[in-house]
């Protein structure tokens, strides 16, 4: 099987996140053994979680958020009832 016509392929048809899987599978020994089913099955993960990726970051980069705070910033000693977990 030629794999830069399919990875060229791939890229025209815009699934990104398949090529990037389908090169990185390629390169790996242990996906020899994975039959077509579980290869089309992970291709299509890495799709939709490149898909979800890309979404989240959009709506990160509109959300005009006006601090980058994160969990691990707030200071629980003060009293404010929150909680830890």
């Amino acid at each position: 099987m030629l794999k830069h016509p399919t990875l060229d392929l791939l890229g025209q048809l815009g699934l990104a996140g398949m090529a990037k899987a389908f090169a990185a599978m390629e390169s790996n020994d242990d996906a020899a053994s994975l039959s077509h089913a579980e290869w089309l099955a992970l291709l299509l993960d890495h799709e939709a979680t490149y898909r979800n990726d890309r979404r989240l970051a959009l709506r990160l980069r509109h959300a005009k958020l006006r601090h980058r705070a994160v969990p691990e910033d707030v200071d629980y000693r003060t009293r404010r009832s929150l909680d830890r977990r």
